[in-house]
């Protein structure tokens, strides 16, 4: 279970407490808040949102850039739960999108060396991200539920109900040319 963060309400008294789920450390801190780059204990917002949602392990949790359907870039929260994929909004600490990993049909990736990863849902549309800890959400996502994790330097995700997008990857001298493309 490294690599886990258990929620524990003793940490934060701002949280209300839920006697009918009593969460307890099986591990030393440290290791349970190996992949919490945003210190959920610090968001009492947070604590409380995973707690009613009935969460009690963090996989994952920091700050990406999510694309919109329109193509605009949003910071946002992300955090891989055992049970679902979370998406919040760090000004406010509101839930913005809940998604149970039951519904994740594959993670798509490219081969190169970029920051890109597409979650596909065929049930909704599909959530494109970006960040520099690629690997460890690949291996949050494989630890809590095992996806097909698909490598292509091009690959479709579902943009919006209603709008197919093509991403592509191309290795440049000095880096990854990335193109997002209308289907």
């Amino acid at each position: 279970m490294s690599g886990r963060v258990q929620i524990d309400d003793s940490k934060n008294d701002d949280v209300p407490k839920d006697e009918s789920s009593p969460v307890q450390h099986d591990e030393p801190e440290e290791k349970l808040r190996k992949r919490d780059y945003i210190d959920i204990f610090s968001h009492p917002n947070l604590m409380r949102l995973l707690n009613k949602q009935g969460d009690q392990i963090v996989l994952f949790a920091d700050k990406v850039l999510k694309f919109t359907g329109s193509g605009k870039m949003k910071y946002r929260f992300l955090m891989i739960t055992d049970f679902a994929i979370y998406i919040i909004d760090p000004e406010t600490d509101s839930l913005k999108r809940r998604i149970a990993l039951a519904a994740v049909e594959k993670i798509c990736v490219s081969e190169l060396t970029d920051n890109f990863l597409a979650v596909i849902i065929p049930t909704e549309y599909d959530l494109l991200i970006a960040s520099a800890r690629k690997n460890e959400i690949i291996t949050a996502f494989v630890e809590a539920y095992e996806p097909e994790v698909v490598s292509s330097n091009r690959f479709e995700y579902n943009a919006a109900s209603d709008l197919v997008k093509e991403i592509e990857f191309e290795e440049v001298e000095g880096g990854v040319k990335t193109r997002i493309l209308r289907k």
